[in-house]
């Protein structure tokens, strides 16, 4: 028995018929669109913007940074300007109301007794004296980068009167000011250091990598005979070789080249493992077919593979140095007055008098703290946005 399927019209064909484009505007939805359309370095952006830590970091260090180039506006006194009535004094406390009235920001003024029982010099605040700030205003005078003469500043004592926001030393400079002011020294000390490092470690690691044999054998007894000193002791040997008789600005330059010679090895083996890798990679033997050069397939093909690891391995070596720099400073191995610098703050709290009697002077530790915890979690963020497509 036959059984007959009656005929049926033809289904119209919805789909279309060209060729399927994953980046046309139909296939995708608008965010979808925004993403695949969007380059690299958007990516990266887009990344780094979720890290929230990491943006704070960044805007907190871009502040810093931004700081070293206006050193003596934001500083209340010259850097070398004196006091000699107030002696280690205390901090002065901000204050908006005097006698139930808004006055604005203000201080008092200071009264100063010696206590003949310790030998203690006391300081009191004095009610009677009501000295307002001054902003923008002109103080201390100073010369702009050595370039050119002024005395304008954002913030002043008032006529007559004192600002010391964070106590003075025992010669009676402002602290505030020093800090400032050593925040030029001490943040370059990194990023010049970091350059040192990285232009050695990244070529003397791709060397190793690239070319292996003998060259690599070599640049590894290297860095095993530089690791294997302790590096503290290393770094004293060699800032207590530099003449005390050169220049403060040589001496700068000296322990910043002296911290990134010593520096580089760590992120030189990074380099060389990752190279080794990606030598034998597809995309590195098509460009050596091609005729790149060793020099060429080192430089646009196999380091651009694995930035993500070179930015935060320069990131996280930035506060090594700043913390080398201050510990050679607090030791009396490094930068020497008149550079002022924060490790050069910190040596005049040596003495255990300092920790009890006046503690203020132990408050340049306090940015030390806050830049390498923000080069921490800045390094973190860039570290996950150099890779946007990795989850």
């Amino acid at each position: 028995m036959t059984i007959r399927v009656p005929a049926r019209e033809p289904v119209p064909h919805i789909v279309s018929p060209e060729p399927f484009d994953p980046y046309s505007v139909e296939a995708m939805t608008p965010r979808q669109e925004r993403y695949y359309q969007a380059s690299q370095w958007r990516l990266m952006w887009w990344r780094f913007r979720r890290h929230k830590i990491a943006v704070v970091s960044a805007v907190v260090l871009l502040l810093l940074y931004a700081s070293v180039l206006v050193s003596e506006i934001l500083a209340p006194y010259g850097l070398e300007s004196r006091n000699p009535g107030f002696l280690l004094a205390p901090p002065q406390q901000v204050h908006l109301f005097h006698d139930g009235r808004l006055v604005g920001p203000f201080v008092y003024g200071l009264n100063y007794a010696l206590n003949m029982e310790n030998l203690r010099r006391e300081y009191t605040d004095d009610p009677a004296s009501v000295q307002p700030l001054r902003f923008f205003c002109r103080g201390d005078r100073y010369s702009f980068w050595g370039l050119v003469d002024s005395d304008f500043h954002v913030i002043c004592p008032a006529q007559g009167g004192t600002l010391f926001l964070l106590g003075t030393d025992r010669l009676g400079r402002d602290m505030l000011s020093r800090i400032i002011y050593g925040t030029r020294i001490s943040l370059t000390v990194g990023l010049l250091g970091i350059t040192i490092s990285l232009l050695l470690g990244m070529t003397l690691g791709g060397i190793a990598g690239y070319y292996g044999g003998k060259a690599d054998m070599l640049i590894q007894r290297l860095i095993e005979v530089l690791r294997s000193f302790p590096e503290l002791p290393l770094w004293m040997a060699l800032s207590a070789a530099l003449p005390v008789d050169w220049s403060p600005i040589v001496i700068y330059f000296g322990i910043t080249i002296i911290l990134g010679l010593l520096d580089w090895t760590g992120l030189a083996r990074a380099v060389r493992s990752k190279l080794l890798a990606l030598r034998e990679e597809d995309f590195c033997a098509a460009a050596m077919l091609m005729g790149a050069s060793p020099q060429r397939i080192i430089r646009r093909h196999l380091l651009p593979s694995f930035m993500s690891h070179i930015i935060a391995s320069a990131t996280l070596s930035i506060p090594s140095m700043i913390l080398g720099e201050t510990a050679l400073s607090f030791l009396g191995l490094g930068l020497r007055p008149p550079i002022t610098s924060w490790g050069v703050l910190l040596s005049e709290s040596q003495n255990i008098n300092v920790v009890v009697l006046y503690p203020w002077l132990m408050l340049p530790v306090v940015p030390v703290m806050v830049v390498v915890l923000a080069f921490n979690f800045f390094g973190d963020g860039l570290r996950d946005a150099a890779d946007p497509y990795s989850h």
